[in-house]
């Protein structure tokens, strides 16, 4: 979810405790700050992130990073969660 309460899909292509990559039909608004939500084999991971400089654009989307904020911003729980998510050796 956007910042101002709209929805973008996107596709994740790769994730770790500190941020990943998404595909998007349209890029974001770097430092634009978002909720990434995708669902593991333990369940459910969520979190607040800031989207950073694409690194393609092309006609069919772009390809984009994001970053989780540390603790004492907005990435606290994501990274819990996303912990205890590959703690049990299950990743997404």
């Amino acid at each position: 979810m956007l910042e101002d309460g709209k929805r973008a899909k996107a596709k994740l292509q790769t994730v770790s405790v500190t941020g990943g990559l998404l595909r998007l039909a349209k890029s974001l608004g770097q430092g634009d700050f978002v909720e990434v939500a995708f669902q593991t084999q333990s369940g459910p991971v969520r979190g607040m992130a800031e989207m950073l400089t694409p690194v393609r654009l092309a006609t069919d989307g772009a390809l984009q990073p994001f970053r989780v904020p540390d603790e004492t911003q907005h990435g606290g729980r994501f990274q819990l969660i996303f912990g205890v998510a590959r703690s049990h050796g299950r990743s997404g």
